[in-house]
């Protein structure tokens, strides 16, 4: 017999919510494996395609449904090479004139 479904859904938005590992799950929501699986599931069969078009559907016609994107910039993490580091043979790689001496700040010149 299944877990009451009401149940595992909070698990699941629960995590998604926090970010939080399977594992650190409440134990008001059951065990963290039922609600995964339950997730793993539910995902590969369409049923959260399901509960998301009938939500629409049903916000849409008492026309409660207002849509809110947000991407928080503190979790996106960006490639280890696009992180600036100055390749080989960039012009900006070559020594510039010291603000406090005026002279090269590659060390001392060859004359």
């Amino acid at each position: 017999r299944w877990r009451d479904h009401r149940q595992v859904i909070n698990a699941i938005l629960w995590k998604l919510r926090t970010g939080a590992p399977w594992r650190d799950l409440p134990d008001r929501y059951g065990p963290w494996k039922t609600a995964h699986e339950r997730l793993r599931l539910w995902t590969k069969d369409g049923t959260w395609e399901k509960i998301l078009d009938r939500v629409i559907v049903k916000d849409d016609a008492v026309g409660e449904l207002e849509w809110i994107t947000s991407v928080d910039s503190s979790v996106v993490r960006a490639h280890q090479h696009a992180a600036g580091a100055r390749k080989k043979g960039d012009a900006a790689t070559e020594p510039k004139p010291s603000p406090a001496t005026g002279k090269d700040s590659a060390g001392p010149a060859a004359d």
